[in-house]
This record gives C-alpha cells, sequence and structure tokens, in this order.
C-alpha cells in the first residue's frame, strides 16, 4: 500500500473514533505531546526519584566500580 492509501485509510479509522479520551490521546502521538512517564507504576516513579535524589546527594558509583566489587566478592 503507498503512501497516500495509508493515510487515507488512517483517516477512516480516525473518523470512527467515537471516544474523546481516544481521540486525546491520538492527537498527543501526533503532535509528541505523550508523555510516558505519566504512565508508569507510582513504584516505578518512586525508584526514578529515589535515583536522581542520590545522584543529586553524590551518593553514586561507576560501573566499573561495582564489577570491581562484584568480581571481589564473588571471585569472578
Amino acid at each position: 500500500m503507498d503512501l497516500q492509501a495509508e493515510k487515507i485509510e488512517l483517516v477512516k479509522l480516525l473518523l470512527e473514533v467515537e471516544d474523546e479520551q481516544t481521540l486525546n490521546e491520538i492527537k498527543a502521538v501526533l503532535h509528541h505531546d505523550y508523555d510516558f512517564y505519566d504512565d508508569l507504576p507510582e513504584a516505578v516513579k518512586d525508584s526514578i526519584e529515589q535515583a536522581l535524589e542520590d545522584v543529586e546527594k553524590g551518593n553514586v558509583r561507576s560501573h566499573e566500580e561495582v564489577i570491581k566489587e562484584m568480581k571481589s566478592k564473588y571471585g569472578i
């Protein structure tokens, strides 16, 4: 199917939509306004916030440090 035919099919599907929320979601996708963060589970959001706080406080270690510790701890 060529691009023009695909567009026509999308318009046909769009005309069949009756739900306002669905239309808003389609608009958001087309306008690139969609922010997936809002759809994340609260536990994931909490983990992200905690990680950002840790970074701000300097409570971080490099990948190399973690690998070195794991090799030492588990004899890898």
